[in-house]
């Protein structure tokens, strides 16, 4: 079923029960795959992305061309020749790192002889729900099967032609080396009962759901999954800049963590300055941003500092995602640690400062997946850690914190291996 077909004659739910048979027929083989096979299969769908860019543009051209010239999902959705590039070297990233799959975790031996390990095994199969996102398609895919899992992937539908041609092309790597094209599918339809179906399961079919989007997907998702979920809220993001700061560099990763990608979960979405450095500090960063184009949102105090306009409550509670920044005057850093723990969605946080004791009060007290000193929140990815990729950046506290990769999709079982022991 190719993506223009849209599941008309085919009932939603019997379409992703049927997907998710698929999946698990094929996840069973991606469990067995060599490490050599699975990086060969990557490294040759990168090769595909690369070989058919003309063809992922052109349909990448027509998402955009039904896209209102205002939507808010343009950047996100738009890919370039140095875009694709990039999620093709992504892929080959992944196919570079450690296999996750049959590490052994822990090992022990017990006083009747039993050996015990604790190995890691694939996940199974993932379902990932996504918005408007093209390299989601492919870096999804390729940590999922270098985890050993196969992916049922369900794009927003304002990029659904952009999705099904990445797909094809890594569809075909998968075929070159010999593994079941069906560890990587994408739901064909927009129908929105698909999300639906998903949720439930696919019918036995799916063992984790991973959403990657807006606020309103990811409590759809959370509230009505009946499968476990990885997955973050939103990205309200704090820098907090300490007295001891140098301007300089507070001036530097504000602005970059703002405006470099504005749209991504990492932007920073509110500045915290301590009011003992608010009079030479903020209007240096100030400057910078409004030169740069961000609209200014401050609390009273900051606005006798420099003039912005008014942020209210729901602005310090808001993901922008977009060149607007709140900006709060904070008495010291356990004012900063207090709007912290009121406003942030636990996603990333981060101080700057030249104090070791304040950075290190920071690190430990901010309940965050991911806490950052000296150093832009646009940091907060896999690619950046070194992960090759991510699937998301998930804010819970149960399996997977932070950065999605290779190692967080994959669980274990207990291997023990006896010589003829009997219980008594």
């Amino acid at each position: 079923m190719t993506v223009l077909s849209l599941a008309r004659d085919t009932d939603t739910a019997d379409l992703i029960a049927e997907m998710g048979r698929n999946a698990r027929a094929a996840q069973r083989l991606m469990a067995l795959a060599s490490t050599p096979t699975k990086r060969a299969a990557l490294n040759t769908m990168a090769a595909f992305v690369r070989s058919r860019s003309e063809a992922i543009l052109a349909a990448n051209a027509e998402d955009l061309a039904a896209m209102a010239a205002e939507s808010a999902f343009r950047d996100r959705a738009l890919l370039t020749p140095e875009r694709l590039a990039a999620i093709a070297a992504a892929i080959l990233a992944v196919a570079a790192l450690d296999d996750p799959v049959g590490r052994v975790l822990a090992a022990w031996d017990r006083p009747n002889g039993l050996a015990i390990e604790r190995v890691a095994t694939p996940l199974g199969v993932i379902g990932v729900i996504y918005e408007s996102r093209p390299n989601v398609t492919a870096d999804a895919a390729a940590l999922c099967l270098m985890a050993g899992n196969a992916v049922i992937l369900r794009s927003g539908s304002e990029t659904l032609r952009s999705a099904h041609a990445i797909v094809e092309a890594l569809r075909s790597g998968l075929a070159a080396e010999g593994l079941p094209v069906d560890a990587v599918q994408l739901v064909p339809t927009p129908d929105r009962a698909a999300v639906g179906a998903m949720l439930a399961g696919a019918n036995g079919g799916l063992d984790v759901i991973v959403p990657r989007g807006g606020r309103s997907l990811v409590e759809r998702v959370q509230a009505e999954a009946r499968v476990p979920v990885f997955a973050h809220l939103e990205g309200i993001c704090h820098i907090y800049v300490d007295p001891t700061a140098d301007v300089d560099m507070a001036r530097d990763i504000v602005l970059n963590a703002k405006m470099r990608r504005p749209g991504i979960c990492g932007a920073v979405e509110t500045l915290l300055v301590d009011k003992r450095c608010a009079e030479t500090h903020l209007p240096v960063i100030a400057a910078a941003l409004t030169a740069h184009g961000c609209e200014l949102r401050g609390s009273s105090s900051a606005r006798a500092i420099v003039p912005m306009g008014e942020a209210t409550p729901e602005d310090f509670a808001t993901e922008y995602l977009a060149p607007i920044l709140s900006v709060a005057i904070v008495d010291g850093l356990d004012a900063a640690l207090d709007h912290i723990a009121t406003y942030s969605s636990h996603h990333t946080d981060a101080i700057v400062t030249a104090d070791p004791a304040a950075a290190e009060r920071f690190l430990s007290e901010v309940d965050s997946a991911i806490v950052m000193v000296n150093a832009s929140t646009q940091f907060a990815d896999g690619g950046e850690f070194g992960m090759g990729a991510e699937i998301g950046i998930a804010t819970g506290r149960m399996h997977a914190r932070g950065p999605v990769g290779v190692e967080q999709l994959t669980t274990f079982n207990y291997r023990v291996r006896g010589t003829g022991q009997t219980r008594s």
